[in-house]
């Protein structure tokens, strides 16, 4: 029996890996200086710390220390590669980004729209991807940002980032790419991958909640941001405010942690994702796996069970953690936008959820997730009409 309750909700946030915690408590007691007090030893210690996480950072993506900016996280970083770039030019341009975007790329989109630029959203397909030819249809002399996601936080597709990346150099658009669900199990290499700006975030990779960070291109070309926040001058003037030392020394080190360790990681993973949707569907046998077969994220597994609604299938899964929809809009009671981007109907994307494995996630736990989740969804079945009105209930 494993130890419960059992946490497979990863991509609402990750535990703090024991190393990584135990790299930041220093900086929460004797070395707590101000990184920009750098004229005493105090401040030079910290200062120093924050630019060795800068370069574990920069490595984890081929990028240079120089072109990390630290942030508050990827919302944070997300609207500062949008709202920034769009603040150095008129606001009768054009932005285009896709349907199944975290809300944190969607909702500055909508707010620049409302300040006068021409937002494109484009559509993806019943597995979730978007792809070249259709960004290509949408880009205008007028575009100044495409913004794609690597990975999506609830169904895991991986969007085509590298085509999507030469297309952006070809035309001369700037390339922001969210990879805040990509960084613990791909690889990750801006320079390869033709991407401009880049947003992290450390709670998603072992790392603390409260920091993230923003790649932003220094060289072909300089991409240049207008910051949101002034006071300081902090980040070269991208960001102002005290530096968060032991978070983000923690964050240098999740980031060292995941380049090494990712690849092997991936693959375990991808067994135990694979263990859990084979077991699920020989007990659950009209399942159905949301996102695209392959092209997804090792440790995501979507699936809807008709005729179950997924709040309730939450609840009564008193020892397994899940979600049933993304995770920064769970109080909501409509049905995931991203699932119905791929076509399934409310009820459908009602009775969904959510599974996101990590670091921590053993095999003895996938085998009681199994267990509990099928038995939980043939007791709501057995009690609920709507499952007989389907024709497929007993």
């Amino acid at each position: 029996m494993p130890r419960l309750p059992i946490y497979l909700d990863n991509h609402a946030t990750t535990r703090v890996d024991p190393r990584v915690l135990e790299a930041m408590l220093p900086f929460f007691g004797e070395r707590y200086g101000n990184a920009a007090s750098r004229h005493h030893a105090f401040g030079s210690d910290a200062h120093e710390a924050v630019e060795t996480a800068r370069e574990q950072v920069a490595a984890l993506i081929g990028a240079s220390p120089r072109e990390i900016v630290f942030t508050s996280g990827a919302t944070e970083a997300n609207n500062l590669a949008i709202k920034g770039a769009a603040a150095m030019v008129t606001p009768d341009r054009h932005i285009v980004t896709v349907a199944t975007e975290h809300h944190a790329v969607l909702d500055p989109c909508q707010r620049l729209e409302s300040d006068g630029f021409r937002v494109t959203v484009l559509p993806v397909d019943g597995r979730g991807q978007t792809t070249r030819d259709q960004l290509a249809a949408a880009l205008t002399e007028e575009t100044i940002l495409v913004s794609v996601m690597a990975a999506n936080n609830e169904i895991g597709t991986l969007q085509p980032i590298r085509e999507i990346g030469r297309l952006c150099k070809e035309r001369g658009v700037l390339f922001h790419c969210d990879a805040v669900q990509a960084a613990t199990t791909l690889p990750l290499d801006v320079e390869d991958l033709g991407i401009d700006l880049l947003s992290l975030s450390a709670h998603k990779m072992y790392g603390p909640k409260g920091v993230g960070a923003l790649y932003v291109r220094r060289r072909g070309p300089h991409v240049r941001l207008r910051p949101l926040l002034d006071g300081g001058g902090h980040e070269r003037g991208m960001r102002s405010g005290t530096l968060p030392v032991p978070l983000i020394v923690g964050f240098g080190l999740a980031c060292v942690l995941s380049l090494q360790e990712r690849t092997v990681e991936a693959a375990r993973l991808a067994d135990l994702r694979d263990r859990l949707q084979d077991g699920l569907a020989e007990r659950i046998s009209d399942m159905r796996v949301n996102g695209h077969p392959t092209e997804r994220l090792a440790n995501n597994l979507n699936v809807s069970f008709p005729g179950v609604d997924g709040e309730a299938l939450l609840t009564s899964l008193r020892d397994v953690a899940a979600s049933s929809g993304s995770a920064c809009t769970s109080a909501s009671v409509e049905p995931s936008y991203v699932l119905r981007a791929l076509g399934l109907s409310d009820d459908l994307a009602r009775a969904s959820l959510r599974f996101g494995l990590g670091r921590f996630t053993t095999a003895e736990e996938i085998d009681y997730a199994i267990d509990a989740v099928a038995s939980a969804v043939e007791r709501l079945r057995a009690i609920s009409p709507a499952y007989e009105l389907l024709g497929t209930g007993s």
